[in-house]
């Protein structure tokens, strides 16, 4: 009997199965594979901490991929290269897929840490001089959030603009600071700290390159389109396999990972979490 019950474990366990509480076997997910992509930044160390760990318990057999840009990453997503990823918010997205033609959707939004103004020139805004340099997103998505920062500090008037896929330069319709804009790619900022007065930095890719929120001497107020979510072909967004990713981040694990972490002090949380 012994001999049997090795014998019926062990193949419950090479075709991938698992056992709930109890004893009770747990049927393989109609797609055991999951594939999730991600660029630099934190979102690949929430979801190992938070949802990776109930993908796995469901019966998931989980693969993180990681690239270089948010472009890569989603026309990976869109060949069906990698089933998700978790890199941007719904306004980039929306922007991806009229450019692109592509129908990629956010199915779950993630903890987000805010953008910020960062400078090792200066310790304090009241360092802002005429002709400071300020590095900002080349992307219009993305430079339309840094120019409500620099707004909002008073350094720069900004023309009305509903659609933030078309903000420019040439939205600045007033710069009473008499600043500098330097457009440049957005994973680019941290590297030219040295080299600008102060720098707009998304908060993914200044956290991964050492910086802390805590540092940025001031940081943008965050809305809902801005936060980040997993984003999946349209046509997979209520398989099972989608609608499991998605409820394993608004799992009390997740949420109980993310709170327990000081190192998301700051961020920005989905509404789930309250």
């Amino acid at each position: 009997m012994r001999l049997l019950l090795a014998a019926l474990l062990a193949a419950l366990a090479a075709v991938g199965g698992a056992l709930a509480p109890g004893g009770r076997a747990l049927a393989e997910p109609a797609k055991p594979d999951l594939k999730v992509g991600f660029v630099p930044g934190p979102y690949e160390d929430a979801f190992k901490a938070g949802v990776e760990p109930t993908l796995r318990g469901q019966g998931y057999r989980v693969r993180t991929l990681h690239f270089s840009t948010g472009l890569e990453v989603n026309a990976a997503v869109h060949r069906g290269e990698v089933d998700a990823n978790v890199m941007q918010h719904s306004v980039y997205l929306k922007a991806y897929n009229d450019r692109n033609g592509t129908d990629l959707v956010g199915i779950v939004q993630v903890p987000t840490p805010p953008m910020g103004l960062y400078s090792r020139q200066h310790r304090t805004l009241a360092g802002v001089t005429r002709g400071a340099t300020v590095a900002v997103p080349s992307d219009p998505v993305n430079l339309e959030r840094a120019l409500k920062i620099l707004r909002d500090l008073g350094w720069v008037t900004l023309r009305p603009n509903g659609n933030p896929v078309d903000v420019t330069e040439l939205d600045v319709i007033g710069n009473p600071a008499g600043i500098r804009l330097v457009p440049l790619e957005a994973a680019q900022a941290p590297r030219v700290l040295d080299d600008v007065d102060f720098a707009a930095i998304q908060g993914n890719f200044a956290l991964f390159s050492g910086l802390k929120l805590s540092e940025a001497l001031a940081l943008e107020t965050m809305t809902s389109p801005y936060v980040n979510v997993v984003a999946v072909r349209k046509d997979a967004a209520e398989t099972p396999w989608a609608r499991d990713i998605a409820s394993a981040y608004r799992s009390d694990a997740f949420k109980a990972a993310i709170r327990a972490d000081r190192f998301y002090d700051g961020f920005t949380l989905p509404d789930y979490f309250q």
